[in-house]
C-alpha cells in the first residue's frame, strides 16, 4: 500500500501528530488517490463546512479507520467505549443471542472479531450451500482481498441527503464503483454496482441480497477457481 504524502481533503486521522504511534494494518497510511478520483466523478458537491460535508468525512473517516486501523485505541471518529454498530435493525454476530446483539449492537472490538465491515455487513442466516459469500468463511483480510480485486478503483461512498442534526443524525447515502474485477470466478462486468443505504445513528439499512448478487451476472470461469486476489 502507497504512503500518501500529503493530506487527503475527504478524511481525517489519517496523518499528522495524533496518528505517529497509530498502528496500520498494511504498515502506512492508505492512499486513497484512486477512490478520491472516482468519488469526485461523481459526488453530490456539499459546500465545505456544511453538515452534509462534516457528516461525509466522518463517515468516509470511520470507513477507513475499519478498513486499515487494527487497534480500537487508535479510532478517533467514534466514542470508542459507546460505540455499537448494527445492520437491519439486529445482528447476527454468533458469540451472543441474536435478541440481545440486535438490541445492543456489536463493538469495535467484536466487529474485529468477526473480520471486519464487510463481514459486518453481509451476515446472512441463509445456509452455507445457499450463500454467494460466506462472511462466516472470510477473514479481514480476505474480505479486503476480495473487494479490492473486483472493484480496483475503490468503493465510493457519497452522502446522499442528511435528514436531521444533531445530536441524532439520521442521513442517507450511497455505495458505489465499477465492476473491473473478476468475483470468485465471475468475470468483470465494467457495470456499475450502486447500492443505496440509509444511516440512522450507527445503524445500517440495505439490501444485502442484491448487492452481493449484481457480482455474479458473468459466467463463472471454465476452472471454477475463486478470483485472483490482489496483493495489498
Amino acid at each position: 500500500m502507497a504512503i500518501s504524502a500529503g493530506g487527503d481533503e475527504h478524511r481525517s486521522f489519517i496523518h499528522g501528530e495524533g496518528e505517529k504511534n497509530t498502528q496500520w494494518r498494511f504498515g502506512a497510511p492508505p492512499d486513497h488517490d484512486l477512490v478520491n478520483k472516482l468519488f469526485e466523478e461523481g459526488r453530490t458537491q456539499w459546500p465545505v463546512g456544511s453538515l452534509e460535508e462534516k457528516v461525509q468525512r466522518t463517515v468516509k473517516s470511520l470507513e477507513m479507520e475499519l478498513q486499515h486501523k487494527t487497534r480500537p485505541e487508535d479510532f478517533k471518529s467514534v466514542n470508542r467505549e459507546k460505540f455499537r454498530f448494527s445492520v437491519n435493525g439486529d445482528s447476527l454476530y454468533q458469540p451472543h443471542a441474536a435478541a440481545e446483539v440486535g438490541r445492543r449492537g456489536i463493538s469495535l472490538q467484536e466487529l474485529r472479531e468477526m473480520g471486519g465491515a464487510y463481514n459486518a455487513f453481509l451476515q446472512t442466516n441463509l445456509p452455507k450451500e445457499l450463500r454467494i459469500y460466506d462472511s462466516e468463511a472470510e477473514t479481514m483480510d480476505s474480505s479486503h482481498e476480495a473487494f479490492t480485486t473486483t472493484f480496483p478503483r475503490g468503493f465510493a461512498l457519497e452522502i446522499l441527503q442528511v435528514y436531521s442534526g444533531p445530536p441524532t443524525i439520521a442521513f442517507k447515502f450511497r455505495h458505489w464503483s465499477y465492476m473491473d474485477g473478476p468475483f470468485q470466478g465471475h468475470p468483470p462486468t465494467g457495470q456499475l454496482v450502486d447500492d443505496e443505504m440509509k444511516i440512522e445513528k450507527v445503524e445500517f439499512f440495505y439490501d444485502r441480497g442484491d448487492f452481493i448478487a449484481s457480482f455474479l451476472k458473468g459466467a463463472p470461469a471454465a476452472s471454477g477457481s475463486r478470483c485472483p486476489v490482489m496483493k495489498i
